[in-house]
């Protein structure tokens, strides 16, 4: 498991293009048969991906955590890109298929992951927090997790939001998850930008075709910066920064945030006029 420890937003100023994405941008998450994590000292949040092929995957623990298994004092979000899969926890199996999400609560002791077909393998991305309660294991189907329209045609934002682990759906302690779908013919998310003080976000960006990129904006509104992101790659986003990302095709993200706490309407609007 990588660690990206955290950094201030005075010294980032200061950093070139290589910097900034050893600090801030993260690749090679989904490869095949493996278990890949990266642990950020932004609120203790791992996030990476897990591919089983032709064998099942176990999640094992780390010496970063210092714990007998890797629940023990975490919690843990699952959304599954890929095809049809299984994750069995503590002998109970789900079946979680494309966009669906699976909330394993703390103190569960094995996770396992499969695919249903090694062909088309299931593609779990994962992400956990520290818990200090356990909350019940739950499946949510994409259909049944809360929806929203955002944005519009006009500025090139049109794109719908699927909350599924919040204050209103899949309880956790901390943790929050969803799934951003650009439509065809929009390009920008989250902007207007904003920022939230009180919790960190990594963005997982997925389903970008071909050769097409997105420029992930990062930085205080008055400093920003660019991080160039392709499939399935991330972007670290501290709780001092922007995170929005204008793509030159439509495009998906899994957004996933710890810290203080879980309401998904915690956040600070930057006005466009201070954004430089």
């Amino acid at each position: 498991m990588k660690i990206k420890y955290a950094t201030n937003p005075t010294d980032t100023k200061s950093y070139d293009t290589s910097r900034l994405r050893e600090e801030f941008h993260c690749a090679g998450l989904m490869e095949s048969g493996e278990i890949k994590l990266i642990y950020s000292h932004y609120d203790r949040f791992v996030f990476g991906g897990a591919v089983p092929a032709q064998k099942s995957l176990k999640l094992p623990t780390y010496n970063q955590l210092k714990s007998e298994y890797f629940l023990e004092r975490r919690e843990l979000g699952i959304i599954n890109l890929g095809g049809s899969g299984k994750v069995t926890v503590d002998g109970v199996e789900y079946q979680v298929n494309n966009l669906d999400t699976l909330y394993v609560g703390k103190g569960k002791k094995e996770v396992m992951f499969e695919s249903s077909d090694p062909s088309s393998p299931a593609k779990f991305y994962l992400n956990s927090t520290p818990a200090h309660h356990e909350y019940p294991t739950t499946l949510g189907a994409k259909a049944d997790v809360n929806k929203l329209e955002l944005g519009s045609q006009s500025t090139s934002n049109e794109r719908i939001l699927y909350q599924c682990i919040h204050d209103d759906g899949i309880q956790s302690c901390q943790l929050v998850m969803g799934i951003t779908e650009l439509k065809e013919g929009n390009v920008w998310n989250t902007f207007p930008p904003h920022l939230h003080d009180r919790r960190m976000e990594v963005y997982f960006y997925f389903d970008i075709p071909g050769d097409n990129l997105v420029m992930h904006f990062m930085g205080q509104p008055q400093e920003t910066r660019h991080l160039a992101v392709r499939n399935e790659e991330a972007a670290i986003s501290p709780p001092w920064s922007i995170h929005s990302g204008a793509g030159t095709t439509n495009y998906k993200f899994v957004w996933g945030m710890g810290g203080e706490n879980k309401s998904f309407a915690d956040m600070d609007s930057v006005p466009l006029t201070e954004v430089m």
